[in-house]
């Protein structure tokens, strides 16, 4: 018998028992030929302002080519900071010292829980809340409690009995068309959440992916720009949605102290983020009209959200509950009625369209009767069509259950 057929190491106590990864899953679906994915926040690749970036790694490689790719700083390339310094400052001032590059933010909530988690820490999120974070925090040990929600977000006298309860390391939200639910806290909702982390004292973890994709008026400032929470707070932002979900490029907004152990943090996980994407990123958003863009794509995904949420009211069971978002990627399905969406999936992709079903956005105790759709990927008429095929898969379980 060989070594390699008798040889087993041994895995981390934090990753024993983990035979699947939620993300890594959902891309499986996403690229099963033939199947209508509404799994995916996956941008419609025709507004892709291609040019734009082309031009941008054009430039970088005619005028920087062996700064390019040479190895840099872990706190990331000083252009990249300051573009992101500038764009943050649209809100809450913040100079390029502040900025910590990460590669996409999905690096960034690594980061975070490398940075701040001990293993038993509690961290709040959100009840449901992104799937991502929740492995995140996870393999790091983190206990996770999610905190009730309504249609505003997070509930403020929840959030505050929580806290008292469990003294936690931190507060993870997402305010703006939070993935899964689609939902915007209101100005409202985010000066009474402000409220309660000024006088607990409590750290947030601000994720903001989103804010840019509003469909009607203008972004809503981040929880950080509030008065009192600039210097308790770690923003993390991403361009995906501004530029292109495959250039992997974010960065995290930070005061004090916590700037440097999470530089440390980002070193020990990558030690520097790729300079010839940092380099292009910085200079598309100085010389592209990334607004343009925005207006351009903006209309577009309003019109496919209206269509989806349309389509589902038509075919859904009675008493199912379906949010409305008015900007971001997602909306987020209750269907009751026991249904169990893992087992509806499964038959969903049968008949061609797919979805992620909710359990995985759950800390605990979930939902297994929600689901998540993105309505950014097809036009209304690929939507009607995956929406029928899901009818389709309702019946055909509903059948099942006799």
């Amino acid at each position: 018998m060989s070594t390699s057929e008798t040889f087993s190491f041994r895995i981390a106590d934090r990753l024993r028992g983990v035979d699947s990864s939620p993300v890594r899953d959902l891309l499986e679906v996403v690229s099963k030929e033939g199947v209508i994915s509404f799994a995916g926040g996956v941008p419609d690749p025709e507004y892709f302002e291609v040019a734009d970036v082309r031009a941008a790694y054009q430039w970088v490689f005619e005028n920087h080519p062996l700064r390019a790719l040479q190895y840099a700083s872990s706190e990331g390339e000083p252009e990249l900071r300051e573009q992101a310094a500038r764009r943050i400052s649209r809100h809450l001032p913040t100079t390029a010292d502040q900025i910590q590059v990460t590669t996409g933010s999905q690096e960034g909530l690594f980061v975070v829980a490398q940075a701040l988690v001990n293993p038993g820490d509690t961290i709040l999120v959100e009840r449901p809340t992104y799937l991502a974070a929740v492995q995140a925090f996870d393999l790091n040990g983190a206990h996770m409690v999610g905190v009730p929600t309504d249609e505003h977000g997070v509930l403020p006298d929840e959030l505050e009995r929580l806290i008292g309860e469990h003294h936690p390391k931190f507060v993870y939200l997402i305010p703006s068309f939070q993935n899964p639910s689609g939902i915007c806290m209101s100005v409202e909702r985010r000066q009474a959440v402000a409220d309660v982390l000024l006088r607990t004292r409590t750290a947030l973890v601000e994720d903001d992916p989103y804010g840019e994709l509003c469909y009607t008026g203008e972004p809503l400032p981040p929880i950080a720009s509030l008065p009192g929470m600039s210097a308790q707070t770690i923003l993390l932002n991403s361009v995906s949605k501004i530029i292109a979900p495959g250039v992997r490029v974010g960065w995290m907004r930070s005061e004090g102290p916590i700037q440097f152990t999470l530089t440390v943090a980002k070193g020990a996980i990558g030690l520097q983020s790729p300079v010839p994407d940092q380099l292009a990123v910085a200079h598309y958003l100085e010389t592209a009209d990334v607004e343009a863009h925005l207006q351009r794509v903006r209309p577009v995904y309003a019109e496919r959200a209206r269509a989806m949420h349309a389509e589902l009211e038509k075919i859904l069971p009675a008493g199912a509950q379906v949010t409305r978002p008015d900007g971001g990627m997602f909306l987020w399905a209750r269907l009751g009625h026991g249904i169990d969406t893992a087992r509806l999936l499964e038959i969903a992709v049968e008949e061609g369209v797919a979805f992620v079903p909710g359990a995985s956005f759950y800390a605990h105790d979930a939902d297994e009767s929600t689901m998540r759709l993105s309505f950014v990927t097809h036009g209304p008429e690929k939507i009607r069509e995956g929406v029928q095929r899901l009818r389709r898969a309702l019946d055909r379980y509903q059948a099942e259950l006799g």
